[in-house]
């Protein structure tokens, strides 16, 4: 059952759409690895790896959108978040850590890229190099696992993810974002029985998945 909030803060002009062709053929990648119908390999891993790598350093001024309002409407207005851990995946440069540790009592930024986590250095006090197909962490070990622009992995989500959970997942561009899935795929793909609140802000999307059985 999703239910669906009206926006609040409305979208500025200026919104940096990426090519359609390129965040198309991202967005069907990331729908058939969610879905199963594609395997993470190692060799999608160390590629991708080597691309934010690359971007590691001018991430802040040339490529991260740097808009937090889905961030920060979500965690407003998406229901009462439980105060555990929090699992940061695809954390990069840290844009976002430090709005999700002002919200819970302890946050662990997980990234593939060594560069994209050296740049963190100063906004996420605990940074771990991790492939989300397999995290190195307990089974139900974390409270909250924000997702912002980032490959869905369900099993390992539901895995990690203690009873009552929550998922943030967040899309700074919204459907324009190159992986972007919508919050009824989302569903879909996590094992087991999940409640949702979506809404819009800013340029983006958010929805707050939690977890019932």
């Amino acid at each position: 059952m999703t239910a669906t909030l009206p926006r609040v803060l409305p979208s500025p002009d200026g919104k940096p759409v990426p090519p359609p062709g390129t965040a198309e053929a991202f967005r069907a990648f990331a729908r058939d690895l969610a879905a199963g119908r594609r395997q993470w390999t190692a060799e999608t891993a160390q590629f991708i790896t080597a691309q934010f790598d690359q971007f590691a350093a001018h991430w802040d001024t040339t490529r991260a959108t740097g808009r937090d309002d889905p961030v920060r409407d979500a965690l407003a207005r998406g229901g009462p978040m439980p105060q555990g851990p929090c699992l940061e995946l695809g954390s990069g440069t840290g844009l976002f850590t430090p709005i999700l540790t002002g919200a819970f009592p302890r946050v662990v930024s997980v990234d593939l890229s060594m560069r994209m986590l050296q740049q963190a250095n100063g906004r996420s006090p605990w940074r771990v190099r991790a492939d989300a197909s397999g995290l190195p962490l307990a089974t139900a070990s974390v409270a909250v696992i924000a997702a912002i622009d980032m490959l869905l992995f369900p099993a390992e989500i539901a895995r990690v993810l203690a009873p009552g959970g929550v998922l943030l997942w967040i899309n700074q561009l919204g459907y324009d974002g190159p992986l972007y899935l919508p919050v009824s795929t989302v569903d879909a793909a996590l094992p087991g029985t999940w409640q949702a609140t979506e809404s819009e802000a800013g340029w983006g999307s958010w929805a707050v998945l939690r977890r019932t059985r």
